[in-house]
C-alpha cells in the first residue's frame, strides 16, 4: 500500500488491544513484544535466545514462523468483526534467508496482500538488527463464523 496509506483496523484496534490479546499464549511465551501499528501493517520483535534458538545457537526456523503467523493472525483478526467473524490459519510459508545469531533482536512486519470477505493473505518480512532480510512468509487465513 502507499504511504499514505487509509486504516485497515477496526475501530477499536489499538497497540494496547493488541499486546492484552497476546497474554498468556505462545507469543508471549516466546517473547513477541509488539511495538508498532501502523495505518496498514503490525510489527513485532523477538528476541534469539534459549526459547528461539536451535542447537547452533541461531534463530530457529520455526520460531520464525511462529512470529510471522502471530503477527498475520493477529493483524487479520483486527480487520473483522470479531462478535461475527474468526479468523484461523489455513496456509504459511516461509523462506529463510539469512541465519541470525543468539543475542540479536528479530523484527517482523506484517502487511495485507489481499482482505477478502472469507479470505486474507498477508506478507511478514523478518528483519536483523541491521535491517537485512531473515525471512520472508506469507499466509493464508481464512475468516470463518466466529467460534466463540
Amino acid at each position: 500500500m502507499s504511504e499514505q496509506a487509509t486504516r485497515i483496523w477496526r475501530d477499536d484496534v489499538t497497540l494496547e488491544w493488541i499486546r492484552d490479546r497476546s497474554q498468556n499464549t505462545m507469543a508471549s511465551h516466546i517473547g513477541i513484544e509488539f511495538t508498532e501499528l501502523g495505518p496498514d501493517f503490525l510489527r513485532a520483535t523477538m528476541k534469539v535466545d534459549s526459547r528461539t534458538c536451535q542447537p547452533m545457537r541461531i534463530l530457529h526456523g520455526g520460531a520464525s514462523v511462529a512470529l510471522a503467523e502471530t503477527i498475520a493472525s493477529i493483524a487479520a483478526s483486527a480487520t473483522v468483526d470479531r462478535t461475527r467473524f474468526a479468523c484461523v490459519g489455513q496456509e504459511i510459508n516461509a523462506n529463510h534467508v539469512r541465519p541470525v545469531p543468539e543475542g540479536q533482536l528479530v523484527t517482523g512486519t506484517t502487511r495485507p496482500i489481499h482482505i477478502g470477505a472469507r479470505s486474507q493473505v498477508w506478507a511478514t518480512e523478518i528483519v536483523n538488527e541491521r535491517g537485512q532480510l531473515v525471512c520472508i512468509s506469507r499466509m493464508t487465513i481464512a475468516t470463518i463464523n466466529s467460534i466463540k
